[in-house]
């Protein structure tokens, strides 16, 4: 096909892993006359990175492909193209179901891709395509390691990804360095299990080098995503505390509150376990804010054990919370066990957390109140702009409402004058 001056529309979906995946399929095509453009109805070719994660992403994938072949009649569509986890898993499938897909490809299949839209091909020993980033110029994803070794009973990831394999600490500088050269202030460390990163490595390193390396970097935030707690060791912790710019913020999903549950998604820790890891993190750094995951109506999860996961979220008081309803997933050790929570029990439990989250949250942020932080600004205004102080990520954490219009991407000191449950409300020093 003939490449020259075709429209090329990137749709990614899912989590920030995919969305690296995405910038460098897009960075390996930017020099391949292609233009980029954000609009689907204008594009000769449309790459569809998918998710398989959860019922909810899955369906989502599937509504956006099915939204995408229509444009091969109603707009300029002559090419689709579906890459990642959804297509790793159902590649079949997907073909069978929806002819109008061109071509399906895995979620790390960049150089196959890159030759089926340019026509080249592409050496095995040709260097990483270089991301041409989705995000704001401002914050990048800096992903360290593929797959996951941990077997959750409940997960699929490893079916999806593979086993573990971390990238060298001098590939990853080299990667960090070109986006600080790019003039990115944030960067947002991630990997399926951050805190197992570089077990595979021969010789064996840790993410507790890996942060004393990263942290010499000229750098405003650094952000640690996914840390397993049964893998927080003391050295990752007294790494996060003794550097410049690691951000005071961890995100650290533990799952669920109750032994029985935890013990059969074989996360490796009882409630005792996550307790003394937050513990040590308190302790090490003082005014750390944790973010966690729950999931809620695992099979066989009873009122006491919904209790006392619901006990220890109030006994501990994460600063950030998420939560999902068990979803099955085909492939996983938890598929044999009986999915025995009525989906009503399952949104009710997380309609229970969710509120005492947002009680937690409200009596955290009013401790804010008439304080002075440094906020980086992701969006602004002509009368307010939107921004996060370091203990929050950017579209999943709080927010900060700042009163005028500041610049985009920049750093602005903000003291705040009011606050909700989930926002702050301040004015720029």
């Amino acid at each position: 096909m003939n490449n020259t001056n075709q429209k090329l529309n990137m749709i990614s979906l899912g989590c920030a892993k995919a969305l690296v995946d995405s910038e460098i399929l897009l960075g390996g095509l930017k020099n391949e006359n292609f233009d980029i453009t954000k609009d689907p109805e204008e594009a000769d070719t449309i790459v569809v990175n998918t998710c398989g994660f959860l019922d909810i992403a899955r369906e989502e994938s599937i509504e956006t492909i099915l939204q995408a072949a229509e444009l091969k009649k109603t707009g300029n569509l002559k090419q689709l193209v579906v890459m990642g986890c959804l297509s790793e898993r159902y590649p079949e499938a997907l073909a069978e179901e929806i002819p109008e897909v061109d071509r399906i490809f895995g979620s790390n299949d960049h150089k196959q891709i890159a030759s089926f839209l340019t026509g080249k091909d592409y050496a095995k020993d040709d260097p990483l395509f270089y991301r041409s980033l989705m995000t704001p110029d401002h914050y990048a994803y800096l992903k360290i390691a593929e797959g996951c070794d941990n077997g959750c009973s409940f997960c699929s990831i490893p079916i999806m990804r593979g086993l573990q394999k971390s990238r060298g600490i001098d590939s990853i500088m080299w990667e960090a360095e070109k986006l600080v050269d790019q003039g990115v202030k944030e960067m947002l460390v991630i990997a399926q299990d951050s805190t197992s990163y570089g077990w595979d490595l021969n010789p064996k390193v840790y993410l507790s080098d890996l942060i004393r390396s990263l942290d010499t970097l000229d750098i405003d935030w650094i952000r640690l995503h996914y840390a397993h707690p049964a893998h927080l060791s003391q050295r990752i912790i007294d790494a996060i505390a003794d550097s410049k710019h690691v951000c005071r913020y961890l995100d650290m999903p533990i799952q669920h509150g109750a032994d029985n549950i935890l013990k059969s998604m074989r996360r490796g820790l009882g409630q005792d376990g996550i307790r003394d890891r937050i513990q040590r993190l308190r302790q090490a750094i003082p005014d750390i804010r944790i973010r966690t995951t729950l999931i809620v109506g695992y099979p066989g999860e009873t009122d006491d054990e919904f209790k006392q996961m619901y006990d220890f979220i109030e006994e501990i008081e994460f600063d950030r919370l998420g939560v999902f309803t068990y979803s099955e997933e085909e492939g996983t050790l938890a598929e044999a066990l009986d999915d025995d929570v009525p989906a009503n029990v399952k949104n009710e439990r997380k309609a229970q957390i969710m509120d005492l989250q947002a009680s937690i949250s409200a009596e955290k942020n009013d401790a804010m109140l008439g304080v002075t932080y440094k906020v980086l600004v992701d969006k602004s205004g002509d009368t307010v702009s939107v921004g996060r102080t370091e203990f929050d990520s950017p579209e999943i954490d709080n927010i900060v409402h700042i009163k005028g219009a500041v610049e985009k991407g920049q750093f602005v000191d903000v003291k705040i004058d009011s606050a909700n449950e989930f926002e702050l409300i301040g004015s720029p020093i």
